[in-house]
């Protein structure tokens, strides 16, 4: 009997599993195989699965591409009026030897072509023109665009650099090549201050901000060849900016001073007659350090200035932006600035 009912079960045992096989391969394509939930099966209701997916909002493609079009639409706000990432007072020593290309390497990965940078995430509080007079001072260059280009942009300024380079060896005439670097950057670009810099002055403070004022700004107050002391109440050389308005104003230096001395005591001579005072930043801050060199060649003093600088009244509507006269020579553009050859019809050295 016992035997009976053991092959009976084993038989039905046998039978219930073809049964399942078949039931398999059978169904392998209905919705009945494997228990699956597609997008549309889920249905908000009061159920606690329901509740649970009323709190989940999928992200459509086109939501996304929407808001990051909002996002990058956004207006950029003007840059805070203290820089966030200045540093105060720098280490800055001319014994290194440097040449063009090491700085480039160094410095030039955020410029633009032909020394140009605005900064990205801000909008800049003004657009700076830096003209800087130039002949044959290649090392004191380097060192220049070594130094003040991280400065600059730490300063977050919309800037370019025009190094305006006398062809020839005439007689030097740094006033004429300052408007000349004035009028050449307002042809590139609609820039509100223009700096005008020495080669050979490196500030050692980066909260000296590079920004005109509402009067004429003198930069360079405390200079190491003068113990770090203004050198005279009227000293306007070396580093100093104005706005595009008042240097129009002026009339740009006098294109007559060649030779050594005597255009900037002129062009402050302009600014008091045009009924305008100079401005400077507090000297613990606007200090220098200036590299030692001998007298360039064709740029001795000339005498004859220290007399001019006595006629400055009946020059300034005359001698200036309005006769000025010289032609381009070559235009070269690197990452680390816009190099300008000009003739500006010399005399003889």
């Amino acid at each position: 009997m016992q035997k009976k009912i053991f092959s009976f079960l084993a038989l039905f045992a046998l039978f219930t599993m073809m049964c399942f096989i078949v039931f398999i391969f059978h169904g392998k394509d209905s919705d009945l195989m494997l228990p699956s939930m597609s997008q549309h099966m889920v249905k908000r209701n009061g159920t606690f699965f329901g509740k649970i997916m009323d709190h989940v909002r999928p992200t459509r493609p086109s939501e996304v591409s929407q808001n990051t079009t909002a996002t990058s639409a956004k207006p950029l706000e003007l840059c805070p009026d203290t820089p966030p990432n200045l540093v105060g007072p720098l280490l800055v020593e001319f014994e290194t030897k440097r040449n063009l290309e090491d700085v480039r390497n160094q410095v030039g990965s955020l410029l633009q072509h032909g020394g140009r940078f605005k900064p990205a995430n801000c909008i800049a509080r003004q657009k700076v023109a830096f003209i800087i007079p130039f002949r044959n001072r290649s090392e004191h260059l380097n060192h220049w665009l070594y130094y003040l280009h991280p400065i600059l942009i730490r300063q977050q300024l919309d800037y370019g650099v025009y190094v305006i380079n006398q062809e020839g060896d005439g007689v030097f005439n740094r006033a004429k090549l300052m408007n000349i670097g004035f009028v050449e950057a307002l042809h590139e670009y609609d820039y509100e201050c223009f700096a005008f810099a020495d080669v050979d002055l490196v500030p050692i403070d980066d909260r000296n901000l590079y920004r005109c004022s509402d009067h004429p700004r003198h930069l360079s107050v405390a200079i190491d060849k003068f113990n770090y002391i203004l050198s005279s109440p009227t000293a306007f050389g070396g580093v100093s900016l104005l706005s595009k308005e008042q240097f129009l104003k002026v009339n740009g230096f006098s294109n007559t001073f060649w030779g050594w001395g005597g255009e900037d005591d002129d062009l402050y001579n302009r600014i008091v007659l045009r009924g305008m005072s100079i401005s400077r930043p507090d000297s613990q801050i606007a200090k220098y350090k200036m590299i030692k060199h001998q007298r360039d060649v064709h740029n001795e003093v000339n005498p004859k200035n220290a007399v001019k600088v006595q006629e400055t009244q009946n020059d300034i509507d005359t001698d200036g932006l309005n006769s000025l006269n010289y032609t381009t020579i070559d235009i070269q553009r690197d990452v680390m600035y816009t190099f300008m050859t000009v003739d500006v019809q010399a005399p003889a050295g």
